[in-house]
């Protein structure tokens, strides 16, 4: 996968180096593109942001430096005949991001993120975007950031590890948080004893079935007591009992 990030702030990206995804990086799984917006500006002070129309408090991102950043970017895969990228704007008026999504995008060969700041990028950069290019408003949750780059980060993680060979045991991916619509239950290791909380017995039993069963229930639970939206109907009852000694808070 070639993922390019357009950002004011590209010495934020250098954790990239690091962990699973700097690995991922230097084995060629993934290919990365920092470019500096400020490189496309054309005036002595690099300008990339000016007032609103319309009035307002803040300032909003120029088009003109996004438009040549974007030119840039998607006239390079053209040259190289590689498929046409999906543009991902972070933006709190964006949809969310999920597990879902992150396994969407993990399929594509090509991402460019573009990180927004200040009251946000002028709309019609976004509109040129989907005359050339599928692109994807995102939205990490209902909050708001400083700019684009933390949801970037979150997502260019969550997305990268799905993308076969990051992960070195792939079956760590399927028991995960969200990875089935629940949360993940609790993990435990050794010792079996530690400052007074014991494994839960099930766990030390060898019962392969007994074990998976107390999982599925824990994911239940826990995914009953902390996101109750993400359950089925038929689950989605509160349970009348409090959680087990098994049921870590989140």
């Amino acid at each position: 996968m070639r993922i390019d990030i357009v950002t004011i702030f590209p010495e934020f990206f250098s954790v990239l180096d690091v962990s699973l995804l700097g690995r991922a990086r230097q084995s060629g799984l993934i290919e990365l593109g920092i470019h500096d917006l400020r490189n496309f500006t054309v005036d002595r002070h690099r300008t990339v942001d000016d007032t609103p129309y319309g009035g307002g408090a803040g300032m909003v991102m120029k088009p003109e430096p996004w438009g040549e950043a974007l030119d840039s970017i998607l006239s390079t895969c053209e040259a190289q005949g590689a498929d046409a990228p999906v543009v991902i704007f972070p933006s709190p008026a964006g949809e969310l991001f999920t597990q879902k999504l992150a396994y969407e995008f993990a399929i594509e060969p090509r991402l460019v993120f573009g990180c927004g700041r200040y009251e946000g990028i002028d709309q019609r950069v976004v509109d040129y975007a989907a005359t050339r290019v599928r692109v994807r408003l995102v939205s990490l949750g209902d909050y708001v950031l400083n700019g684009g780059e933390v949801a970037t980060m979150a997502m260019v993680e969550a997305i990268g590890r799905l993308i076969p060979g990051v992960v070195g045991n792939p079956k760590s991916l399927i028991e995960e948080s969200h990875s089935d619509g629940l949360l993940e239950y609790p993990s435990y290791t050794k010792p079996g004893k530690w400052r007074g909380f014991d494994v839960p017995p099930v766990l030390l039993s060898g019962n392969h079935a007994a074990i998976a069963k107390w999982r599925r229930e824990q994911q239940l639970q826990r995914t009953r007591a902390v996101r109750p939206d993400l359950l089925p109907p038929e689950n989605a009852v509160a349970d009348d009992v409090a959680p087990s000694a098994g049921l870590e808070r989140p």
